[in-house]
């Protein structure tokens, strides 16, 4: 299996120790895949703008930073071992990359990919020690092209690598989610919710048997719940329809994340963190009983405003 924990799922130390319960006693390998500490890489966004602006300030970001990590590590290892030197190391690299960038007054998207996935470097390691599993790089073997900020995946390279780096693995693994690196070995990143597609992509490499992203919802709603007090976890779902429901407004699933699954036709199942009990959405190429429910859920898109413009002086004008 291939198991994704998000932001919030390990947003703090109490969190990590749930990922920990649920990896353990799954009964097959695992690779487990991971994202920032919840809003950890909105800070490093931050601390970068901030620090290209010349004068501007990026210690305050870069302290809380630092003070989140560290109350982890303290939590879950005593402040103690190897751990914290990896953690600082990778820190001291993010604080000298913004003190370039605060020098130059200048942040390129190049730069900024050498950064945003600091945060996934982190977090893999942290969770890898703390469940005793062994730790595989993700930018070593998935391969993007040099467009910094939306880099394309190399396939064809990218699944030999995946396929070569994981022969004869059994066991735990955990892996970095967001991160890649193009053919000169630069750090590239694959979109924000990147995490999701790193699940997908090693997934359909591997030709698993399921793909569980685990989140703080209990899979797709039939609406907004925040809106709709009588809104409910829909049990399964098609792969066109979980896409379609990503793409206007449900925020469970990042929406590239459906496509290497997609051809390989596997499952995909959305489970709570906090509720591991629950059996959250089930993702699948057919769906049986599907036509007594032809709606299957209202996905919803707030704060839009329709504009319309009228008037005779506007007919055949270019650029209207």
């Amino acid at each position: 299996k291939v198991l994704k924990f998000g932001g919030t799922s390990v947003g703090t130390a109490e969190n990590i120790k749930k990922v920990k319960s649920i990896v353990k006693s799954q009964n097959c390998d695992v690779i487990v895949v991971v994202s920032a500490l919840g809003g950890i890489t909105d800070k490093i966004l931050t601390a970068a703008n901030n620090a290209s602006q010349g004068a501007g300030d990026f210690h305050t970001e870069l302290k809380e930073i630092r003070t989140r990590h560290e109350e982890v590590i303290q939590t879950l290892f005593n402040g103690t071992g190897s751990i914290k030197d990896i953690v600082n190391k990778l820190l001291d690299e993010l604080e000298q990359i913004l003190t370039g960038i605060t020098l130059v007054g200048e942040l390129t998207a190049k730069t900024l990919d050498r950064i945003a996935g600091i945060g996934e470097r982190i977090s893999s390691n942290i969770v890898a020690q703390f469940i005793g599993a062994k730790r595989f790089d993700s930018s070593e073997f998935i391969r993007t092209d040099s467009a910094f900020g939306k880099a394309m995946v190399d396939f064809e390279v990218t699944n030999k690598n995946i396929q070569d780096s994981f022969a004869g693995f059994n066991g735990i693994a955990v892996v970095p989610g967001f991160i890649s690196k193009n053919s000169k070995g630069e750090f590239t990143t694959i979109g924000r919710g990147g995490s999701d597609y790193t699940a997908a992509i090693i997934s359909a490499a591997l030709d698993v048997e399921i793909l569980e992203i685990w989140t703080d919802v209990n899979g797709f709603m039939t609406a907004d719940p925040r809106v709709i007090r009588k809104a409910y976890t829909i049990p399964e779902l098609t792969y066109s329809e979980a896409m379609e429901l990503s793409h206007f407004g449900a925020k469970v699933i990042y929406p590239p994340t459906i496509l290497p699954v997609y051809k390989k036709q596997i499952p995909i199942v959305i489970k709570n963190t906090f509720e591991p009990e629950n059996p959250g959405t089930r993702i699948l190429h057919r769906v049986e009983k599907g036509a007594d429910r032809i709606i299957k859920g209202i996905s919803s898109i707030s704060g839009i405003a329709l504009v319309t413009i009228q008037g005779i002086g506007m007919v055949g004008v270019a650029g209207i």
